[in-house]
């Protein structure tokens, strides 16, 4: 596989997520596939930020630790990844910034040369953006192709700043990045993706209160919500944000809200009204660490059984994990279509790493979203809220109707939707959302709701779950073992799932938590995990990181 890394670093207010991007669409315009991992601190200004942006000529879902260029405006940026750089490596930095170099690195004075041209101080980064294209072998004019496209802002002293930063390489070239096949795939983040996907699926209104690494899907649909005539709303807290999104769904309209752990904490009720009102509605839970503030812009997966298990009360959970980019969107789809058909509260897992990445995004993997209706009234006799069924479904009807009543009751209530204390009315609502529970769990059984890749064949299988796909299936293909990935958490999709272990002698659960919670999860529907790689740091596995780790457990 030909591959190239390129990691650039400065400090809060440099750019480096948008520097990080313009290489990835670069590089992209080129035929590669792209990932582009991002790290920052909690602060606005100062900390230290860095982007990883690796390309490959085949499909990849994961960075490695080395690098082939390190880009640093600033001191710290070399200081702290020196140990990244492998034979050949090329090391391009701000002579201006930067006072003890890598020896054999090249220096450009890119403060001065944005001062020259009457550049924001942030434009140094297109110097040293126009330093590794020349580097690398990036033409002139694709550089300026995706400058006029990424930087409208400031455009010709841009340009200028890209130009300087070429010429002053001075012939210096590492790896090139030759033109190759892979299809010229759009570059997009997570968030973007969970977004579009819930475009997709139907999207009307999408309620959230900017909390990382959930923020993007707001700002995404909040840019676009004239385009896709759909309402966003920023309410002034979470609990204000599940109510209001259920008050949509209660007049028909599908809504969405996007938060994380701490977030979620304070729509725990919210949930449980859903649950009891048989509300659709669709919770987008990005993951970082906890307890409490935690690492706020970093990633994990300690929120599963947290998730699973919201809202006191027993009611019927859709709880769906992607991996990747295609299925972030897809799911995220298909979530939404679930949670009307079934008339449940239904929660999308992601976390830091999947939502705020950068991929190369394939939308021919991305159509096969099924198609799946909601039951609604057909309008004859007197509408019954929560008529019963065979599969605990009632058909809906959303006011104003005409003389009709839609109830929506947090309390246990008949068929009409009036409260009841009676005993055997109580156990009738409570049977009535478990047979909804079991008729989606069929359903889940007949969706690809567990992915296998590596090698199909092997006895031994990594079990992952969310954004680990991509580093499982990237070195269980190196390695010749099989991956088998749950997409579905709950209603568990226990068939498939023995299914996907046929042939299977040795399970190792690699997770981002510190308690194994797939393992846990599993163990509860009659499987083992025989062993388990734990990662609880705040950052994703690399390639690197997970094939020392199995080295050990396969000694």
């Amino acid at each position: 596989m030909m591959e190239c890394s390129v990691l650039v670093g400065g400090k809060a207010g440099d750019g480096i997520t948008e520097a990080g991007m313009i290489i990835a669409r670069l590089i992209n315009k080129l035929g590669y596939c792209l990932y582009q991992y991002l790290d920052y601190p909690s602060l606005i200004r100062g900390g230290h930020n860095f982007a990883i942006v690796r390309a490959a000529d085949e499909k990849i879902g994961t960075h490695r630790d080395g690098v082939d260029y390190l880009l640093a405006l600033n001191q710290e940026t070399i200081d702290l990844h020196r140990w990244r750089l492998r034979e050949g490596s090329v090391v391009i930095y701000d002579s201006d910034e930067v006072k003890s170099p890598f020896e054999g690195g090249v220096g450009l004075p890119f403060k001065t040369i944005a001062e020259e041209a009457k550049a924001p101080r942030i434009a140094r980064n297109v110097g040293l953006i126009g330093a590794f294209a020349g580097a690398a072998g990036i033409e002139e004019e694709i550089v300026e192709e995706v400058l006029r496209k990424e930087i409208p802002k400031s455009l010709e002293e841009n340009l200028v700043i890209a130009r300087l930063g070429r010429q002053g390489i001075e012939g210096r070239v590492g790896k090139q990045v030759e033109r190759r096949s892979y299809p010229c795939c759009p570059v997009i983040t997570g968030n973007e993706l969970i977004g579009l996907g819930l475009l997709r699926g139907g999207l009307d209104a999408y309620v959230s209160y900017p909390m990382t690494p959930s923020s993007g899907i707001l700002h995404f649909l909040a840019k676009v919500a004239d385009e896709f005539s759909i309402k966003v709303v920023h309410p002034e807290n979470e609990i204000a944000v599940i109510l209001m999104a259920e008050g949509f769904a209660y007049a028909g309209k599908k809504a969405a809200v996007g938060t994380s752990g701490g977030g979620f904490c304070l729509m725990n009720e919210g949930m449980s009204l859903a649950g009891m009102a048989e509300i659709p509605l669709v919770v987008v839970v990005s993951q970082r660490p906890g307890p409490s503030i935690g690492v706020p812009t970093y990633t994990a997966q300690s929120d599963l059984h947290f998730v699973i298990n919201a809202g006191q009360g027993e009611f019927p959970h859709l709880v769906i994990a992607p991996g990747d980019a295609e299925e972030a969107f897809r799911w995220s789809a298909t979530i939404m279509t679930l949670a009307w058909k079934y008339q449940i509260p239904a929660i999308l897992l992601s976390d830091k790493t999947l939502s705020e990445t950068a991929y190369s995004f394939d939308i021919e993997e991305a159509k096969k979203v099924p198609e799946i209706r909601p039951v609604l009234w057909d309008g004859g006799g007197d509408y019954m809220r929560y008529a019963p069924s065979e599969d605990g479904i009632s058909p809906l009807a959303f006011p104003p109707l005409a003389g009709q009543a839609v109830k929506a009751n947090s309390y246990a209530h008949i068929e009409s939707g009036i409260t009841t204390e009676d005993p055997q009315e109580v156990k009738s609502c409570q049977e009535k959302l478990l047979r909804k529970e079991e008729a989606l769990r069929r359903e889940v059984e007949e969706l690809p709701s567990v992915g296998i890749y590596g090698d199909g064949g092997s006895t031994t299988a990594l079990l992952c779950w969310g954004s680990n796909k991509g580093v499982c299936s990237e070195v269980a293909g190196e390695l010749g073992l099989r991956v088998v990935q749950p997409l579905v958490l709950n209603p568990f999709p226990v068939n498939s799932f023995r299914e996907a272990l046929r042939g299977v002698e040795e399970t190792i659960s690699v997770e981002t938590n510190s308690t194994g919670q797939l393992g846990r999860l599993i163990r509860y529907h009659g499987f083992e995990a025989d062993r388990s790689i734990l990662k609880y740091d705040g950052r994703p596995f690399s390639i690197d990181d997970l094939e020392e780790r199995l080295s050990e457990v396969l000694r």
